[in-house]
């Protein structure tokens, strides 16, 4: 297909804002002053980390939510719910198990009220395009995962429509049917064999985005909003071994690297300074951490890693690496700039210890580094009997992040605490304490006691 431009955009988000009721009170605010157009002839991608909004945001154009505000607008027409012309491709495959191949495919053109004859005929058409002809009388279950993706996309695409939407449709398959997949998609596409304008793909791939794409929109997270927006101008097909090509994927992995550094822990004996306690953590267990830091030390890194090549030696995508790498840069065993990953002296020594020598450093730098932790150390310190329930913590961190934020940083303080021996976490009572685990045995036995950390919760 022509990758020209046309004048108007078949689709177009005008600052939509998209935030749904929170069970306690107040908003979860999900995306946040969105703006995007979508024109014949392209491949628009929005790329972006875990819960950065970007399925919102496909749902948004599919009319399957309608957004909190803000302009959504399908041929220059408002759209307030599902639209004709606009078809939607899962990561899941969502076929029904008791439906054979062409079923599968002509459900679509049944909710439509097309004839019987013509709903067989785009059916066939529709299967032989997509490269599954001679399984037209198959099920779901004998087919492979690559095999019913194709069903997903057959489906689809028998409707002729002018916009397809595509989230995470690759992410499901092995490495190698994603691959033929994505390249059997692309020469339809460039051949002008797709009966349809534009897609819209989501993806947490970066090396798959600048693979695939004509336009990328980079996504922020804690609202999701648009980022950056990255031309690729490249035609197709292309060649990841291009040097201009690997440069682009740098690139980018540098703009989705890049953070503040985070603030050191809040000065022991400063009551009430909570400052950067809610900074959000990934949920990375310590084991992956030491992983991470074992290989970067090791040859042939030695301390030094271009971020896509360690994506691509470790067979790990955006959303595995990124958190890892996330964590060692919050808890100062590397820097992230630029796309790469470059491990700092403690890095070094913490490879080199043995397993007490590697907790210890590493409570020094939960409490040097990581506020929320910290502060946990410092409540539990001041307590008589050492101890706090979860809900002590839980309101301070959802004043300032959403509640499933709030749950995986207090989750992931929690992990880091325990394996460094700073704290002890009782899941069952969910009570924090400082006591191992036989003096805890012990105080369990104990009558209850007055009411002192009740009112000591009350007053902080």
């Amino acid at each position: 297909m022509s990758n020209g431009i046309a004048t108007a955009p078949l689709f177009e988000l005008v600052g939509v804002r998209q935030a749904f009721p929170k069970p306690a009170g107040g908003e979860l605010v999900v995306l946040d002053d969105v703006n995007m157009e979508l024109r014949e002839g392209e491949i628009v991608g929005l790329l972006g980390r875990s819960g950065s909004g970007k399925s919102t945001t496909l749902r948004v154009v599919a009319g399957l939510i309608r957004p909190s505000s803000g302009s959504v607008r399908y041929q220059g027409v408002p759209i307030r719910g599902p639209a004709q012309g606009i078809a939607m491709v899962f990561q899941s495959f969502a076929l029904f198990p008791w439906l054979t191949v062409r079923e599968n495919v002509e459900a679509g053109l049944e909710a439509l009220g097309v004839p019987s004859r013509e709903k067989r005929q785009r059916a066939e058409a529709a299967i032989e395009l997509i490269g599954l002809d001679g399984f037209e009388s198959a099920y779901p279950r004998e087919l492979s995962g690559g095999m019913r993706q194709r069903v997903g996309f057959a489906r689809a695409l028998v409707v002729n429509p002018n916009l397809l939407l595509m989230d995470e449709p690759f992410s499901a398959l092995d490495v190698l049917t994603a691959e033929n997949l994505r390249t059997d998609l692309i020469e339809l596409w460039s051949e002008g064999k797709l009966p349809i304008k534009s897609i819209l793909l989501v993806t947490h791939g970066i090396e798959e985005a600048v693979l695939m794409c004509d336009r990328i929109l980079v996504f922020s997270s804690n609202p999701g909003r648009v980022r950056a927006e990255i031309p690729v101008p490249f035609k197709h097909p292309r060649n990841r071994l291009d040097p201009a090509f690997r440069k682009l994927v740098d690139d980018i992995y540098a703009l989705m690297t890049q953070r503040p550094t985070p603030a050191a822990a809040p000065v022991q004996g400063q009551a009430g300074v909570l400052s950067g306690i809610a900074d959000k953590l990934p949920v990375v267990s310590a084991n992956l951490l030491a992983g991470l830091l074992e290989t970067l030390a090791a040859a042939p890194y030695l301390g030094h890693a271009d971020l896509p090549v360690l994506s691509e030696d470790l067979q790990m995508e955006v959303d595995e690496l990124f958190p890892i790498a996330e964590a060692l840069h919050i808890l100062r065993f590397a820097d992230l700039a630029e796309g790469d990953i470059k491990l700092l002296p403690p890095a070094f020594v913490f490879a080199e210890s043995d397993t007490d020598g590697r907790k210890e450093l590493f409570g020094e730098h939960l409490l040097k580094y990581v506020p929320l932790v910290a502060h946990i150390r410092r409540v539990l310190e001041g307590r008589p009997r050492h101890r706090a329930p979860r809900l002590r913590f839980e309101p301070e961190l959802e004043d300032h992040l959403s509640e499933s934020y709030a749950e995986e940083t207090l989750r992931a303080a929690i992990s880091w605490g325990r394996w460094a021996v700073l704290f002890s976490y009782d899941d069952e009572a969910e009570v924090f304490s400082l006591e191992d685990e036989e003096e805890e045995k012990e105080k369990e036995k104990e009558p209850e006691g007055d009411g002192t950390d009740r009112r000591q919760d009350a007053a902080e």
